[in-house]
């Protein structure tokens, strides 16, 4: 991703800027929809972003971390078409729907059995709201806890909470369902 960005900064690669694009866009525009429930919208708020990016594309120097830059982004892009659209009715983190929080299927998902990975998919299903948002955000897009600390407006405490909370039920789900793989503090018992 460095060598794109310096291409973008040095060079105005055009090339390397929609490479950029293509490679962090689907995980953004999923990040957008947890909010505005229109794909349109989203992708309005993703696409206004990336062009944010590009006109300050001679100071990409100056972005410590691109990844929170673009999700803190896209976050305040959906605050400012709140603003503007008072009429339209966002969706609050804590209503999430499921739908959007499908895992998405990656070479380690691919390698567990579909019935192991039906129940992980159950139990994420499962988790309150914003803790499948954090459990998304850190597992399936990757994210460090600082970022997601960054980009939710949380602490860093917080998440490490969310995250363990999620796979302390995660693991008590597919253990009830299974009877395999004891939890943690059914183990100390034994």
């Amino acid at each position: 991703m460095v060598h794109l960005l310096r291409r973008i900064q040095e060079e105005d690669d055009q090339a390397a800027f929609r490479e950029l694009y293509l490679s962090l866009a689907p995980q953004l525009l999923k990040f957008a929809y947890l909010y505005i429930k229109s794909k349109f919208i989203a992708e309005e708020v993703v696409n206004d972003v990336f062009l944010r990016l590009w006109h300050r594309r001679q100071h990409l120097d100056e972005i410590s971390d691109l990844k929170v830059y673009l999700y803190v982004g896209i976050r305040n892009g959906i605050s400012n078409y709140f603003t503007r659209n008072k009429e339209w009715e966002h969706v609050d983190i804590d209503t999430v729907s499921d739908v959007a929080l499908e895992l998405a299927i990656d070479p380690e998902q691919q390698m567990i059995s579909s019935e192991l990975r039906n129940r992980i998919e159950t139990a994420v299903a499962g988790l309150p709201p914003r803790c499948r948002v954090i459990f998304k955000l850190i597992r399936e897009d990757g994210l460090k806890y600082r970022e997601v600390a960054e980009i939710l407006n949380l602490s860093v405490k917080t998440i490490e909470n969310q995250v363990t909370i999620a796979i302390r039920k995660i693991g008590d789900e597919i253990y009830l369902r299974t009877g395999e793989g004891r939890p943690a503090e059914r183990s100390s018992n034994i």
